[in-house]
């Protein structure tokens, strides 16, 4: 989260494309990295096994930027708001990659 907050405050956030995906100009493509580094360690470090968990976790990580859009109708702190919900986002996308590769190797290893 204080990534986030940091993403926020030093670059005004990471913008989101309208179309999909983020742009990457100046020093957001790194903060982009950190935050999805940071997600992917703690879904690594604190494993979720349970389905309907890991199920929230993805449908998160897809909504909270939709959702975020909404933040902008606030006035004056709205739009800090929805790049703050956007960052958060970002790092929940590697905790659900993370999720998923682990979902994916007891799937393999349990096969065996």
């Amino acid at each position: 989260m204080i990534v986030a907050v940091i993403a926020v405050v030093v670059i005004a956030g990471v913008e989101r494309i309208p179309g999909g995906g983020y742009a990457l100009d100046g020093n957001a493509q790194w903060f982009i990295l950190v935050l999805m580094l940071i997600g992917l360690v703690h879904g690594l470090m604190s494993p979720v096994t349970d389905h309907a968990s890991i199920a929230m976790i993805i449908v998160a990580a897809f909504m909270f930027p939709r959702l975020a859009n909404t933040l902008e109708s606030i006035p004056a702190i709205g739009m800090y708001l929805n790049q703050f919900v956007d960052q958060f986002a970002i790092a929940i996308a590697g905790y659900a990659i993370a999720a998923l590769i682990i979902d994916l190797k007891s799937r393999i290893t349990a096969g065996g």
